[in-house]
């Protein structure tokens, strides 16, 4: 199998190594088995994301509750955004 490793730092080098161990032990997997890993690797990425996503609301929700943040229409967020971007140096925005 075709190795990664090219000038990499050492953390690095060592996290390539170890993805090279991984792909080489997934490739004696059966092909049923290639299959089961990689429903359950995509399975724990949409997991993670959205537990990811569950934490930001909490966050949101939390900053919004404590006045950081303000209702609005989109109307007005959409305003706000393009004054942002029209002067991105006003930080009252």
């Amino acid at each position: 199998m075709t190795k990664f490793v090219v000038n990499a730092n050492p953390k690095r080098r060592k996290q390539l190594s170890n993805l090279d161990q991984v792909l080489d032990a997934a490739m004696e997997l059966s092909i049923e088995q290639q299959k089961m890993l990689i429903q359950i690797l995509k399975n724990r990425l949409i997991e993670g994301r959205r537990n990811e996503i569950a934490s930001d609301a909490k966050t949101s929700m939390a900053e919004f509750k404590s006045g950081k943040f303000r209702c609005q229409t989109a109307t007005e967020a959409i305003q706000e955004l393009r004054q942002y971007l029209n002067n991105p140096n006003i930080a009252d925005v």
